[in-house]
């Protein structure tokens, strides 16, 4: 029979050489890199972090019932610009059926009228004027009357009034008398300046006149005689009801700079649903256009995300490039590719970036093309840093003596840089450039923020807070800005955690 007690002391006095394979996998750098890095607790938090914003961002977005740029509406009561009224102090024109009076004539009218003229010429022609009425004239010329010229104004109430009946009736009006006729017609004048033929009132004269805003809109004689009654009685508002039955308030407000009257009238409107408060339809409200902040915040992380990761990716391709061949064969090559470093260097790389993003406005470039311009751009003023680094690594690890037996195996050039060289700097390349992510992140919302970065209608962390350059809405909408601060920070936060843990990882000398 075997003893168990000697089997256990045997196997527990058992020692394993270095050349057992389970050693070696326990030993193996890669092994010992994960290792380092998880027991790291800022280095896992950082993962947990950029793994939560990925899923949020790439993930939530496909799960999102809405788009990143579907507006919502609602209806809401605004008061809006609905006439204009100006009570008429200077002359207005009529012309006479077939005639022309045009504005020099009409200048030369009133230069004769302030010299106390009754005649004036213009192009060989004489003009003659004869006054019919308090404020009421009429310009002839060869025994033909061309126009008339009054303070008064006549408004048809239906059909449009002729020429003549305009004349005679200003003419009674202003002489007081309360009939004329006119065409075999028999019309009457009261003293509010109604012109009635028969039972019908055709018309009435007024020195107030209202204008439209909008085109199509013909007002009723009994909302401007209500609309004169309100101003001449100085009220702010009044209510009239129209034909159909509807009742509208119309508010009223005096200009005296253009000394006239602005008549707006309270109407439902279709708007967006700007700034709406958070509810089960949107958990985080919604922003000045009307978009869904929570969809908006997730296709904003994703533009964000591949910005970041597309700039880093073309620095290091254009750093591990230069930096490699200026490390490997030094003298005036380094020399040359580290004058160029220093040039970049010197670069003001933000008001270059203004510059080109008020040209890039200017130009009214499509906004996915300025998107790659931006990151274009990005990454080709962020390699000498990533150059330097690559260019020193290698600068220590040409003369080891790997390296000379790749030179006496007559491995070429190029494949001595990237196949031996390189891969051993990529531990501190990834360290850098994660580090450099979080840079990146945070260069892209500052010009995003600026106007000068991801324009609309795509998001980005960046333009979502644009609108807390007004004071109003930081203060009173947090939903707008305060999720994509916190996703800002998250993200940054877990890029430096994550490139905190991987160099202390890479690090032989880090005690874990």
């Amino acid at each position: 029979m075997i003893d168990k007690k000697e089997v256990n002391e045997k196997n527990e006095n058992t020692s394993y050489s270095l050349n057992d394979d389970r050693r070696v996998r326990v030993l193996s750098p890669g092994a010992l890199v994960v290792k380092r890095f998880f027991r790291n607790r800022l280095a896992v938090l950082g993962m947990i972090m950029l793994l939560s914003m990925f899923l949020f961002s790439f993930v939530g977005g496909l799960i999102s019932p809405y788009g990143q740029d579907q507006q919502f509406y609602r209806y809401e009561s605004q008061m809006k610009e609905y006439a204009g009224v100006v009570k008429n102090s200077d002359f207005r024109y009529t012309a006479a059926e077939g005639e022309k009076f045009d504005s020099v004539l009409q200048a030369k009218f009133q230069l004769a009228l302030q010299k106390g003229q009754k005649v004036f010429n213009y192009k060989n022609v004489k003009y003659m004027i004869k006054e019919e009425g308090t404020d009421f004239y009429s310009i002839s010329s060869k025994g033909t009357m061309l126009a008339i010229a009054c303070k008064d104004i006549v408004n048809a109430d239906g059909a449009e009034l002729s020429f003549n009946v305009k004349y005679e009736a200003l003419k009674a009006y202003t002489g007081g008398q309360t009939s004329f006729t006119e065409d075999g017609t028999d019309y009457t004048l009261d003293e509010e300046g109604n012109i009635t033929a028969g039972d019908t009132v055709v018309g009435y004269i007024s020195r107030f006149v209202v204008s439209p805003v909008d085109n199509g809109i013909v007002f009723e004689r009994v909302f401007k005689e209500e609309l004169e009654e309100a101003i001449d009685a100085g009220e702010d508002e009044f209510t009239y009801t129209d034909a159909e039955g509807s009742e509208n308030t119309y508010k009223i407000t005096y200009d005296p700079t253009s000394q006239n009257w602005s008549v707006k009238k309270e109407t439902a409107t279709y708007v967006y649903d700007s700034y709406a408060k958070p509810s089960k339809a949107h958990w985080l409200g919604t922003d000045t256009n009307g978009m869904d902040m929570l969809t908006r915040l997730m296709y904003g992380g994703r533009v964000s995300l591949i910005i970041g990761f597309i700039v880093v990716f073309i620095e290091v391709v254009i750093g591990v490039i230069l930096g490699g061949i200026a490390g490997y064969f030094g003298k005036w090559v380094d020399n040359l590719i580290m004058r160029i470093v220093d040039i970049f260097y010197c670069i003001p790389s933000m008001p270059l970036i203004i510059i080109l993003g008020a040209t890039m406005d200017a130009m009214k470039v499509e906004p996915m093309t300025r998107m790659f311009y931006l990151m274009l751009i990005l990454g080709f003023l962020g390699w000498p840093s990533i150059a330097r680094l690559v260019r020193g690594q290698i600068l220590s690890l040409r003369e080891q003596e790997f390296m000379t037996a790749t030179e006496a195996c007559g491995i070429r050039v190029s494949r001595r840089i990237f196949r031996h060289l390189i891969p051993n700097v990529i531990p501190q390349l990834i360290v850098t450039c994660t580090m450099s992510l979080g840079s990146t992140i945070i260069t892209e919302a500052t010009l995003s923020f600026l106007g000068i970065g991801v324009k609309f209608p795509f998001a980005s962390w960046g333009n979502i807070i644009t609108d807390v350059n007004e004071a109003y809405v930081m203060t009173h909408y947090w939903f707008v800005w305060i999720p994509a601060g916190i996703c800002l920070l998250i993200a940054v936060l877990g890029f430096n955690f994550v490139g905190d843990g991987l160099r202390d990882a890479f690090d032989p000398k880090m005690k874990r």
